[in-house]
């Protein structure tokens, strides 16, 4: 389908004085969800002053529905790089068009945001940081596997509100950086001192499996803070089986992976290859735990060792404890444990995605 015709955005300062804010919303056959993405931008207690959709390698009409909601929108052409390369796309052609201090809004397309998302972030642009994320939840459906989900999102919403709004990436549900930002990424690029991607200067590195992660680390190696503050808050699809869970779990750990080996050992990224380091001691317990218990078992029943009771006990203290954000019901049904299906299930995850990067096996997005 050929692209409307786009009037060109008006750059510099909106009529009220303040700095345009421009939407961008990568979407792949997205067409039952991305008029309510858009509605949600609209009811946004700061204006948004454009919404653009990238309708990448759609075959339904996703571009129709967004047209409809009243966004623009402008297809990728002959994109093979998936989200960062629709991004990507349309960047190298918007940027140019907007003044230094405007902000670019990046949403995936099956993320709604709250009001006071914009408003909210652009307090903490103004303060200095290089990009500002969102804390999500997850949304409704998805049976047992959806409901373990949202409250794993929940124990996030609430380490980073704990943490004043410290996060380690900035995750591709939303994010805003300034337009000068992104300019000074793109420039790093093609100057050598950030990975060059592809090479053509894009602000998404096409080349790995997590470009949120990337960017994230850019930013943090050019100077920049990040942060996820608490009220920038919004609802994101969850998986709606194992299997899809699976594959889009394994992709984000191995691109962690992969984005730390890609940088090295830095002043930025010893955070990043601690907590693998983290990851990889907790596999390890989990597995001597269960060894553990099997052994047991296999010898005429289970004998109480404090030992184990003692990291039992704190195990469900602290999974109580931290779904605290979704009510005293799910506090109480937390205690029984049930969520060590997700736990282990993660860690085979892990270790998968870690045999996957030392193999190098094929990438999937």
């Amino acid at each position: 389908m050929s692209a409307p015709t786009l009037a060109e955005p008006q750059a510099g300062r909106h009529r009220s004085g303040s700095v345009r804010v421009v939407a961008v919303i990568p979407a792949h056959d997205e067409e039952p969800q991305i008029a309510h993405t858009v509605a949600a931008l609209r009811r946004q207690d700061r204006l948004v002053d454009e919404v653009f959709v990238v309708a990448d390698n759609c075959t339904d009409d996703t571009a129709g529905a967004a047209s409809a909601a009243g966004a623009r929108v402008r297809p990728s052409e002959n994109n093979t790089h998936k989200k960062a390369g629709a991004l990507n796309q349309l960047l190298a052609w918007l940027l140019p068009r907007l003044d230094e201090d405007d902000v670019i809004l990046v949403q995936d397309a099956d993320s709604t945001l709250d009001p006071q998302f914009v408003s909210t972030a652009l307090r903490h642009l103004d303060h200095g940081y290089g990009g500002v994320g969102g804390v999500f939840r997850g949304g409704p459906g998805g049976g047992f596997v959806g409901h373990l989900q949202r409250n794993e999102y929940a124990r996030y919403a609430r380490d980073v509100h704990r943490l004043h709004g410290k996060c380690l990436v900035l995750t591709g549900t939303a994010a805003m950086f300034r337009v000068s930002t992104l300019r000074e990424v793109s420039a790093a690029r093609l100057a050598g001192r950030l990975p060059a991607g592809d090479g053509s200067g894009g602000i998404y590195d096409t080349t790995v499996l997590t470009e949120d992660n990337e960017l994230t680390f850019a930013l943090l190696h050019l100077g920049h803070r990040v942060i996820s503050p608490s009220a920038c808050t919004l609802e994101t699809e969850v998986m709606t089986t194992w299997g899809a869970l699976w594959t889009q779990r394994l992709r984000w750990k191995r691109g962690a992976v992969e984005n730390c080996v890609q940088y090295g050992l830095t002043r930025v990224t010893w955070r990043y290859w601690g907590r693998q380091l983290l990851t990889i001691a907790g596999v390890l317990v989990s597995g001597i735990y269960l060894t553990t218990l099997a052994l047991a078992l296999s010898h005429g029943g289970l004998h109480l060792n404090p030992w184990w009771l003692g990291i039992s006990a704190i195990f469900v203290v602290e999974r109580v404890v931290t779904v605290r954000y979704r009510g005293w019901r799910r506090m109480l049904l937390a205690a029984s444990m049930y969520e060590l299906v997700l736990d282990y299930f993660l860690q085979a995850c892990h270790l998968k995605a870690y045999a996957d990067a030392l193999l190098r096996t094929r990438k999937n997005w």
